[in-house]
């Protein structure tokens, strides 16, 4: 037993998860099966602490606070003793906690904590008079038994039992291995050449990719080999013979509900892959409504086609196959909603999942690796996210995110301002024609009608611009409290670079706030390079530079955009030029006269990487005549900053 004494009060600020608190331990078996849970660590909390002879309690003022009850030495050796010895024998493989004791005020009691680590092995426990071993897991501040699913999901995680889309279909040989679905599907993820041998893949050894398995698998008893149930899905074109639910239906009723006298329906079957296509081809045509007779322009999309897509491959690819449920899509008058099968992943998130922040993780790894070969997904588990985005940028309201023991729906609702997109249409024709203030004056009432119409608020910037209105949008803006955060980063960049271009330092700071808050988000490169440019009308050089050099390290492809580097460049130039005048001011001290000189020539090396580098990967000729300019004036700040000779010591003969 370790002699150190851990702090109860500080346990219980850690997660409900985490800890156990048993004040009087009637059952020493809920306290073996909860160091299982602990130990089994399906939630990947790193293990927990069960403290016997202690509760959580309240003090005078409603602050959490531990009560200590304590054990006598006979309880106390009882509960240790029976807990040690059943998690060496009753539990495989065994687990050895460490123990420790907390004094109580009471010297013949004394309090009993287990820590338990967390590790990466599927714990079991055969407790007394039961003949089966069971897995336990914490789930929120419970201990439960591991069945079916979560079962499952416990024993891949700890490599016990591999991941459905890596098992062997059983009820298949390798010849249901389509050789020219194969091949095509290889070709079009350029993964093979016409001297390929594609028979040679249909094996247990060979793989196509080293982050997918062998196609087969070959067990150890016999020759015949299966193949994987990955491999069924991909490259057989009737995987519904082996795998129940591996299709799609997809329902479409002309109102708001199942209870339309009649409907469209469709059974979709073949490979994932046609399945995906198939649906992706008839919710092009949801995607977009009517053309608009009076003006022969189409109206607002409906759905971002892309994030239709995103939504139905997450469905597909990310859904339980070992439930015999389809995947079902439904489209109604105002929304598609698309189920998949299987509830969502126990090590996920939640809350984080329907915001888009969830980390990755993929339910079907090889499925998700071929899908995105093969350009119908997002990498690195960004689906969610980009969803969100899509529907943002459009003006959509969120996905709706039902998340259900037994199957997960996306609902994406239809864009609910189809009505003023004939009017904004007509404002930008108005703009076209040159009509700027009566475009302007037009464009008040739709956004005051409808604050967060993004297509309305870039043109309103626009226009605003042009007519140096900053200060009657700010006090708009003002007036229909505008949520600022509500907004994407684009719009966000549109509306800082009118306020950068105002006169007053109220315009400006707001442009330097909405600047940031774009900043935060991951912007695309076109989005970086707009970002960069308002911040460069504000005069914020050293801002420029320190968010490009934090970017970097996270989009390293921004390095290899000449015209981001271009700008780089450039305030790398102007914080050479500040330090510059620092070294040429009298009235600093000559210590900080050297620094701002050093501080400048560092800066015009930087500059230097920069613009060469600019102009190397530029393909534009005027692009290249600018960063040409650039660097000749680099040149002469080069040769005046030039660090002085030393002078020489005079020698005495």
């Amino acid at each position: 037993m370790s002699e150190y004494s851990i702090d109860l009060d500080e346990l219980l600020s850690r997660e409900n998860e985490r800890v156990e608190w048993k004040e009087n331990v009637a059952d020493i078996d809920s306290v073996i099966k909860t160091i299982v849970a602990f130990s089994n660590d399906f939630s990947n909390l790193g293990g927990g602490y069960v403290v016997c002879g202690a509760r959580e309690s309240k003090d005078e003022y409603g602050f959490p606070s531990v009560h200590l009850v304590g054990l006598d030495s006979v309880r106390y050796q009882e509960i240790e003793n029976r807990t040690i010895n059943d998690l060496r024998s009753k539990v495989d493989p065994e687990i050895v906690p460490i123990v420790h004791s907390v004094s109580t005020n009471d010297p013949s009691r004394k309090v009993l904590v287990f820590v338990v680590p967390g590790t990466g092995y599927a714990h079991s426990y055969r407790s007394s008079g039961k003949d089966t071993s069971c897995y336990y897991i914490r789930v929120s501040s419970n201990t439960i038994e591991a069945r079916n699913g979560l079962l499952r999901e416990l024993l891949v995680r700890k490599r016990v039992m591999e991941a459905w889309d890596k098992r062997a279909c059983t009820a298949a040989s390798d010849t249901a291995i389509d050789i020219y679905l194969l091949r095509d599907y290889l070709s079009e993820m350029k993964m093979i050449t016409k001297s390929t041998d594609i028979k040679s893949f249909i094996s247990s050894t060979e793989k196509i990719s080293e982050f997918v398995p062998p196609l087969c698998v070959q067990p150890s008893m016999g020759n015949a080999q299966y193949p994987r149930n990955f491999a069924i899905l991909m490259f057989n074109g009737s995987p519904l013979n082996y795998v129940d639910g591996a299709y799609t239906e997809f329902s479409v009723y002309r109102g708001l509900d199942r209870s339309e006298p009649s409907a469209e329906k469709h059974s979709i079957t073949g490979t994932i892959v046609n399945q995906a296509r198939r649906i992706f081809e008839l919710l092009n045509a949801e995607a977009f409504v009517v053309f608009d007779k009076t003006n022969e322009t189409p109206n607002q999309i409906k759905y971002p086609i892309r994030a239709l897509q995103e939504a139905v491959v997450n469905a597909l690819v990310h859904r339980d196959y070992e439930m015999p449920q389809p995947t079902k899509i439904t489209v109604f008058e105002d929304r598609i909603e698309i189920l998949s099968p299987g509830r969502l992943q126990h090590t996920i998130d939640k809350e984080k999942f329907v915001n888009g922040k969830a980390h990755p993780h993929w339910r079907n790894q090889s499925l998700a690796y071929f899908f995105n070969k093969l350009q119908l997904a997002q990498a690195e588990g960004q689906g969610i996210p980009t969803i969100l985005r899509l529907m943002k940028e459009e003006g959509c309201p969120n996905p709706i995110f039902d998340l259900e023991e037994e199957y997960v729906v996306c609902t994406l609702p239809a864009h609910p301002r189809h009505k003023l997109i004939r009017e904004l249409n007509q404002i930008e024709q108005v703009f076209i024609l040159g009509n700027y203030q009566e475009a302007y004056t037009k464009l008040i009432p739709l956004i005051e009608a409808d604050s967060y119409n993004y297509r309305a608020l870039d043109l309103l910037c626009n226009v605003g611009t042009i007519l140096g209105k900053q200060h009657d949008m700010f006090l708009l803006f003002e007036n229909i409290s505008l949520q600022y955060e509500k907004l994407s980063p684009n719009t966000l960049l549109s509306i800082a670079e009118a306020f950068s271009l105002g006169e007053s330092k109220q315009h400006k700071e707001l442009s330097l706030r909405l600047i940031t808050m774009a900043m935060e988000s991951r912007l695309e490169e076109k989005q970086i390079l707009k970002a960069v440019l308002n911040l460069k009308k504000l005069r914020k050089d050293e801002d420029i530079v320190m968010y490009l050099n934090d970017t970097a390290r996270k989009q390293p492809s921004i390095t290899l955009n000449p015209a981001i580097l271009e700008e780089w460049g450039r305030s790398h130039i102007s914080l050479a030029k500040k330090c510059m005048d620092s070294g040429k001011n009298q009235k600093l001290k000559p210590a900080y006269k050297a620094r701002a000189w050093e501080e400048c020539r560092k800066y015009l090396e930087l500059a230097e990487k920069n613009l060469h580098k600019a102009l190397e990967l530029s393909t534009s000729q005027i692009e290249r005549d600018f960063i040409h300019r650039d660097i000749d004036y680099l040149k002469n700040l080069k040769n005046k900053a030039k660090k002085p000779a030393s002078p020489q010591r005079r020698t005495h003969s």
